[in-house]
């Protein structure tokens, strides 16, 4: 029966919409016996059905995540806790990553949309990965993670260049310091393709290929499905050749 949900568009939307008007006779269902309840006990709350907000998806037997954007933060944040920066700069990866490091890290993002966050020890402001304004080696910890794939597509408003994501690295590698941390994160599969307008999807040799001047310090990968783990560290080309939309996550040091 999955076999036959997976080979079916039509039946897949056709579960789906069922689905959906399940779940909307049931919210229906739920409120007014709420609302009776309510009536039977002490009223604390103003309830009213055009104050409605219904949240029909949320009833699942387990708590799903987002794999990339949970495990990616925290494998980086588990090395900066051991590497101990004096400060931290990072471009235009998760807002929850920077915002959290920051309560430990001095940290400066930089985003090509600017940002409006304000907390202590957190700095934000504008850039262009491709003209980053900071000298030749000057960074001694650096992350851009989930970013590179975007440059060059349009998404973000960023003119279209098929080499955008080549000339990204090239930046981040201009202003990495000697004995200096980066934190690259981007999706991997197999094999390379362009998800347009959204993503670039590499392959491993090709991450290794573009930072061959750097010592690979770690490789972490996370997996397309929980099957194969959460966050593998440690992780080897032939797993991250098996992925379709996996996330591999590379530490990479400039050494002199």
């Amino acid at each position: 029966m999955k076999e036959l949900f997976k080979s079916n568009p039509l039946l897949r939307s056709m579960y789906r919409f069922t689905k959906r008007i399940y779940r909307t006779v049931l919210f229906v269902f739920e409120y007014l016996q709420f609302k009776r309840l309510i009536a039977a006990g002490e009223n604390r709350f103003r309830l009213k059905w055009k104050e409605r907000y219904p949240c029909l998806d949320d009833n699942t037997s387990t708590s799903g995540f987002d794999r990339h954007y949970v495990y990616h933060p925290a494998w980086a944040a588990r090395i900066l806790a051991d590497t101990k920066p004096g400060h931290h700069v990072d471009i235009s990866s998760s807002l929850h990553f920077c915002s959290i490091i920051s309560a430990f890290i001095p940290v400066r993002f930089y985003d090509y949309r600017p940002v409006k966050l304000g907390l202590g020890n957190l700095r934000s402001d504008s850039a262009d990965l491709l003209s980053l304004p900071f000298p030749d080696r000057s960074i001694t910890s650096l992350s851009c993670m989930h970013v590179v794939e975007h440059v060059g597509l349009g998404r973000y408003g960023d003119p279209l260049d098929p080499d955008g994501d080549l000339k990204a690295v090239e930046e981040l590698k201009r202003v990495l310091a000697d004995n200096g941390d980066l934190l690259f994160v981007v999706p991997m599969g197999n094999p390379p393709r362009i998800m347009f307008n959204a993503h670039r999807i590499y392959k491993y040799d090709q991450v290794r290929e573009l930072f061959h001047d750097l010592e690979l310090k770690e490789f972490a990968l996370i997996p397309d499905t929980a099957g194969q783990g959460g966050l593998v560290r440690n992780a080897d080309k032939l797993l991250a050749d098996k992925q379709a939309y996996g996330c591999g996550c590379f530490w990479f040091r400039r050494t002199p």
